[in-house]
Formats: C-alpha cells, sequence, structure tokens
C-alpha cells in the first residue's frame, strides 16, 4: 500500500512511498540476520569509527535535514536545528556511556580472574515517534550499533522522509548492508515487525500504543523490550522567586514544540489566591505574544503546527470536552488558520472538574489550584504515569519534599520540564515505561551481560564431605 506525507501547514508532499508489507519485512529480517555476524564481531573500534563518521556526516548536513524536519513535522526552523544538533552530540554521549556502562571489567575472585562482558541481542527493532523524527529513534539506533546489534527501523509514518534521509547517511558513512533498514509503515507494519522473529524492540510513543507492545511481549520473555511513553506531567508553582520568570518556565514547559514533548507540563498546579493569580496573569500576558506560524516563517514563530490538520481538530475537541464538562477557559486554543495544524496556545482553568488521567498531546495547558502546598503535592502525584513533574519555587526545603513525593523519572526544580540532559538517563514508570529509560541508560537495554570466572588451571582445592580413599566403604 501506497502513502504519502504532506507538510501540516501548506500541504505541499513531502514523501511518497510504499509501505512494508509481510514479505518486506521477511527480507529485511532474513538480511539482518545475515550481516548480524560480522557486525557483532568487529572490533569495537571498527563500530565506533563508522557511528563517528554519521556525526560527521550529519555536521556537514545539518541545515538541510532541519529543513526536511521542519517541513515534514512543522517544528519551527531553529527547533528542527536544535534537533539536529542533539543528534550530533548524541555520538559520543554513546561512545562515553557504551565504554561506562557496558563495557570490560576484570577483576580477581576465589583465585580466578572475573570478567565482566557484554553482548549484543542481535536484531532489534526500532519504533520511532513523529515529534523528534530523527532524536528519539537516533537515541536507540546509534547505542544499539555500538554494542554490535543490527537494527529494523520503522519510522511513524507521519515523518517518514526524515528516516529515508538518516538511512542515507548511514550508509555514506560506511555502514554495512543489512545492518540498518528501514522499514516505512503505519501500525499494521508495527504489527507485522513486532511480530516477527527479532531479539528485541526499542519504542518511543503513546502509554496506549506501548501497552499493547507488553502484551505482545510477555509470552517471550527472551525478548528485550524497552518502554518510553508519555505522561501526564504536573508543574508547580509555589513561592517562585519572581513571577514572570516563572510564567516564561510554565510557558516553555508547556507550549514548546507545540505541546508535543512527552515531558511537557499537561497540569500546571498553583495556590489559591493572589500569588497564583499574579502567575496565572503573568502566564496569560506571555500567551498572547506567542507567534504560530509555519516552519519557515520569515518572522521567527515560538511554535509551529501541531502534527496534522486532523490531530489540531482532535485537541480542539479536548478542549470542547472539558469545556463542557465545567472547565473555563482563560485563552482558549484556537485554530488559526482553517485546513492547517496551527493553534494558539491554550490555558483552561480545571480546578472545578475532574481531569481524566491522560495525555493531551497539544498546546492546552490545564490549571489546578490548591488549598496548600500538601494539596498540591496530592494533586501532583494524582496520575498512573510517571515521566516528569517540575517545581518552581524559592525554597529548596518544598523541592525536598516534592523530590520526596513525585514518583517520576524526570524530575526538576526551577527549570522548564522540557529540559533533560543526555548525559542522565531519560524514562518513566507506571503508564510512561517499563524501568528502560533511555538516554545514558541506552547502553543497558541494547547489550546483555556476561559475567565470567576465567583460570587457565583447573582448580585443585580439596572438596569438603568427600571420603578418603582408604577409608573403608561401609
Amino acid at each position: 500500500m501506497r502513502f504519502e506525507r504532506r507538510n501540516p501547514v501548506s500541504a505541499e508532499r513531502v514523501w511518497e512511498g510504499k509501505a512494508a508489507d509481510a514479505a518486506d519485512v521477511a527480507r529485511a529480517l532474513a538480511a539482518a540476520r545475515s550481516a548480524f555476524a560480522d557486525w557483532a564481531d568487529a572490533p569495537l573500534e571498527t563500530r565506533i569509527a563508522v557511528v563517528r563518521r554519521f556525526g560527521e556526516l550529519l555536521s556537514a548536513e545539518a541545515a538541510a535535514l532541519a529543513d526536511l524536519i521542519g517541513l515534514e513535522t512543522g517544528k519551527p526552523r531553529w527547533e528542527a536545528a536544535t534537533e539536529v544538533q542533539s543528534m550530533i552530540a548524541k555520538v559520543e554521549i554513546s561512545i562515553r556511556a557504551q565504554a561506562e556502562r557496558a563495557g570490560e571489567r576484570s577483576g580477581e575472585a576465589a583465585g580466578a580472574r572475573s570478567v565482566l562482558r557484554h553482548r549484543p541481542h542481535g536484531v532489534l527493532a526500532v519504533f520511532g515517534p513523529f515529534n523528534f523524527p530523527g532524536h528519539l529513534p537516533n537515541g536507540h539506533i546509534v547505542p544499539a550499533l555500538l554494542a554490535g546489534n543490527v537494527v529494523l527501523f520503522k519510522p511513524s509514518e507521519l515523518a517518514p522522509a526524515t528516516a529515508e534521509a538518516c538511512l542515507q547517511i548511514w550508509r555514506r558513512a560506511g555502514l554495512p548492508a543489512g545492518v540498518l533498514d528501514v522499514l516505512q509503515g503505519g501500525a499494521e507494519t508495527g504489527a507485522l515487525l513486532a511480530e516477527a522473529d527479532i531479539d528485541g524492540l526499542l519504542f518511543t510513543g503513546s502509554a496506549r500504543t506501548g501497552a499493547r507492545l507488553a502484551q505482545r511481549f510477555a509470552l517471550t520473555p527472551q525478548r528485550i523490550l524497552a518502554l518510553e511513553m508519555g505522561g501526564n506531567n504536573a508543574l508547580v508553582v509555589w513561592e517562585p522567586e519572581d513571577a514572570e520568570a516563572a510564567a516564561a518556565v510554565v510557558l516553555q514547559s508547556a507550549f514548546l514544540s507545540a505541546g508535543q514533548r512527552c515531558t511537557c507540563a499537561r497540569r500546571l498546579i498553583l495556590p489559591c489566591g493572589g500569588e497564583g493569580d499574579d502567575l496565572l496573569d503573568a502566564l496569560l500576558a506571555l500567551c498572547d505574544r506567542v507567534r504560530v506560524d509555519a516552519w519557515d516563517a520569515e518572522h521567527t514563530p515560538f511554535m509551529g503546527s501541531v502534527i496534522t490538520p486532523a490531530v489540531a481538530e482532535g485537541l480542539l475537541s479536548v478542549q470542547a470536552q472539558r469545556i463542557a464538562e465545567g472547565g473555563r477557559a482563560l485563552r482558549p486554543m484556537r485554530l488559526l488558520r482553517e485546513g492547517t495544524g496551527l493553534l494558539s496556545p491554550g490555558v483552561l482553568d480545571a480546578s472545578d472538574i475532574e481531569l481524566p488521567d491522560e495525555e493531551v498531546f497539544g498546546p492546552l495547558l490545564q490549571v489546578q489550584r490548591a488549598q496548600d502546598f500538601e494539596h498540591a503535592l496530592q494533586l501532583a502525584g494524582a496520575t498512573r504515569f510517571g515521566l516528569a513533574a517540575g517545581l518552581l519555587s524559592r525554597d529548596p526545603v518544598r523541592f525536598e519534599q516534592f523530590r520526596r513525593r513525585l514518583r517520576v523519572g524526570v524530575l526538576n526544580w526551577n527549570r522548564p520540564l522540557t529540559g533533560a540532559s543526555s548525559g542522565l538517563p531519560f524514562g518513566g514508570l507506571g503508564a510512561s515505561g517499563n524501568h528502560r529509560p533511555s538516554a545514558w541508560y541506552a547502553a543497558d537495554y541494547c547489550a546483555y551481560p556476561v559475567a565470567s570466572l576465567e583460570s587457565e588451571h583447573l582448580p585443585s582445592a580439596a572438596i569438603p564431605g568427600l571420603a578418603a580413599l582408604e577409608e573403608p566403604r561401609t
């Protein structure tokens, strides 16, 4: 089946091609199996050299790749350029993480040499998302290849062109045939690949899809599964140093990437009364200044389009439902241009309604008011997700309380929720992940440890409880 990808604002065709069917998946899997032994047995230095060459080519083609990402996803050019820089930085970060977390170690134990080595799993599938079509799959692919795995990559059907461009860069970097292949397509192609004879799957996407994958993998515990999913993330503002500075952090946390980051703040928790009102006033004033436009607009936008016009309509329906239930639109999310994915940032007072515990993946921030800090902690923790949470406060004691109470994988203090370091692990708990964080810890799930006791000679120590040779048998 053929499908195409169009720009979410101009409707310009970006890519057209065929979705992989069962025969395509089988051919790609056979090629990967054939390539695995040589790639896994190649010296680590050889694999590092190819990965570094990929990074060099990314640097040389950074502007062109950023333009393609912007055209395909609708994110502003400046933000797409930042994504490409993150891809480039991932190379050296992954090499260092590989050495620290999956290198070889040796020592002495019980008269023998104790050795820790790591081995690749084999054929790993990578499922990529649309919001960071280069950076997030790259965060799985680079450490997987360094470990000696071969990879079958199924990108989001909403970002096929970026995946194809990255594959060509890998090939020019000298990656052998069969070591990395791209299988384009939607949910049907993904299901075929998940059910194929692969050795593991590295996934970034929605909690709903991740849960279905976990069910599929439940009967095959020998296959590795790393799930990186979304969150219903809370940002608490309580006695900040400055209301306007805090509002700027809230704006970035909620609306960067048009709210299409898994770490974006979905819920803003403020105190009742004047302090919370002041923060809201400052935030709404900033929202009124946000420029939303096409990725390549003459005047640089802060926000670009959501991924498709259909997604924009779905988000507006969510907002309408919240309002019908009793929510109050402080700044309604609006469609700025018919037939596009351009939405204004929306702020909704949801203090008087019971919010569904779900991720709203777009520029809609839901405000909840708390009677006191204990109430704020309760509201922040009232979710089945566990990806990210943040506190904006001048009080370190408050942060210690916050840090101890919130069960999340990313927890920030006086920084945007959308800020994460690749030098740290990245991932969540509960419906946000399965305890296999990526970034610095990606090396952990890309290889399995082999623990050995080794000696050139057999042991000569006596075995307790054996009768002496001269003792009579009874």
